[in-house]
């Protein structure tokens, strides 16, 4: 079968297990890794929020993406770059100095990742109608999530079944790494031959004839130009405006002693609970998302979602009050929350697409990634230090009083009632 034939799901769920990979690392395993290694809550929520910036101000190159080369050439391209920094972690673990030289790799590899995002986000639009990319976000979805049981799961399980094996956390990080840069070069390779060459894929500077200048400043003009551009950026900037603080201090808390206001789990527990128990049930929830959608279009099904992604955070403030010791209870819990999270996060994905649609998609939708992730970047940077002030029972409070914006946005934006819905045979 000739490449340019292959299916979706041929390259669908490989090309976002890959796109979840280097993100989870540096946004998650990177957490669990400091915390390993003794640093504090404050230095690692601060630290590790900036590794958000790359996909914040990445709709500054995403024009570039659009106007050389093909999107299939980025992302192939990139790949390998995302595989050699991960070996690079890997042979850095035991320096002296790990902290400061891991930071500076993750911030390479998170570069690496955001400009990825934008090419593979944007073969996903060339490369599907509006129906199937509506049908197919569960999927994509899925494999993303898989991607964060593999990374946040199984490789948190494996890097603390190592640490107590060897006694060394710096050895059994260093496999945890090399692992993964095995991984991500066998995705390369695959992905050369097997992604398919949709004829749309080309340079836009080719199409459009004008100077990178020109096409730069038309693509960004184009976007802050849409119909009630304000109420879009209130809703991709504060949808998340919860659960971004939430989900940098979850894995803290569930490792903190009960002490100090935590579970006391450890690192493989987490890895079990939140790592892989919880990633499956955010799949499924993004599975069931993406296909109600399709089902009953986004503007019918906004509202439930958005409710299913906010009550539930409702869970972390249970925890933190009655400090379960019980596993099934935890594990029980967090499947709830991530549930209604995955489910509800399949509305923000379909409305990013919504907002992209037109002549500039690909620079359109890493623009709305990129106030997605500044959403996600500035409360985080501030949820360590809001966490030690109030201990993590006020805080899971205050997450929940931080969703109230989300409900308001929600009220405001406009929506095509037959957006997203397949149509009728």
């Amino acid at each position: 079968m000739p490449a340019r034939d292959r299916k979706p799901w041929f390259w669908i769920p490989s090309l976002y297990f890959g796109q979840g990979i280097p993100y989870v690392v540096v946004m998650t395993l990177s957490v669990i890794m400091y915390k390993n290694y003794g640093f504090s809550n404050t230095d690692i929520a601060l630290y590790t929020s900036w590794l958000y910036l790359p996909w914040v101000i990445k709709p500054l190159w995403s024009p570039f993406i659009d106007m050389y080369r093909t999107k299939r050439f980025w992302i192939v391209g990139l790949q390998l770059v995302i595989g050699a920094a991960l070996a690079l972690v890997a042979l850095t673990t035991s320096l002296p100095h790990f902290f400061q030289i891991s930071l500076a790799i993750f911030w390479l590899m998170a570069f690496s990742s955001a400009t990825h995002d934008i090419a593979a986000d944007g073969f996903y639009m060339l490369g599907l109608e509006q129906h199937q990319q509506a049908a197919f976000v569960g999927v994509r979805s899925t494999f993303y999530r898989l991607a964060m049981i593999a990374g946040q799961g199984g490789l948190v399980y494996l890097a603390g079944y190592l640490t107590h094996a060897t006694g060394h956390v710096e050895l059994a990080w260093s496999v945890v790494f090399a692992i993964l840069s095995g991984l991500f070069i066998a995705l390369f390779l695959y992905h050369y031959f097997v992604l398919p060459k949709p004829a749309d894929d080309q340079p836009s500077l080719r199409q459009a004839g004008m100077s990178p200048l020109q096409e730069f400043i038309a693509t960004f003009a184009a976007f802050f130009k849409k119909k009630d551009i304000a109420v879009i950026l209130g809703f991709l900037l504060l949808f998340r405006l919860g659960e971004a603080q939430l989900l940098k201090l979850a894995a803290p808390f569930l490792l903190d002693p009960v002490a100090k206001g935590g579970l006391g789990l450890s690192t493989e527990q987490v890895g079990l609970v939140y790592g892989t128990i919880g990633v499956i049930a955010l799949t499924l929830g993004g599975l069931l998302g993406g296909y109600v959608i399709s089902r009953f279009g986004l503007k019918r099904m906004l509202w439930i979602m958005v409710l299913s992604v906010h009550l539930p955070d409702l869970v972390f403030v249970y925890l933190a009050s009655a400090l379960p010791s019980n596993i099934v209870v935890i594990a029980s819990g967090i499947a709830l929350e991530q549930f209604g999270y995955g489910f509800g996060f399949a509305s923000y994905m379909l409305y990013m697409i919504m907002v992209s649609d037109g002549a500039h998609k690909t620079a359109h939708y890493a623009i709305c990634t990129g106030f997605m992730a500044l959403g996600m970047m500035l409360p985080g940077m501030a949820s360590g230090w809001i966490q030690q002030m109030l201990g993590y029972q006020h805080f899971f409070i205050w997450v929940c009083v931080a969703t109230i914006p989300a409900f308001i946005m929600a009220a405001l934006v406009k929506i095509d009632p037959e957006f997203g819905k397949k149509a009728e045979a």
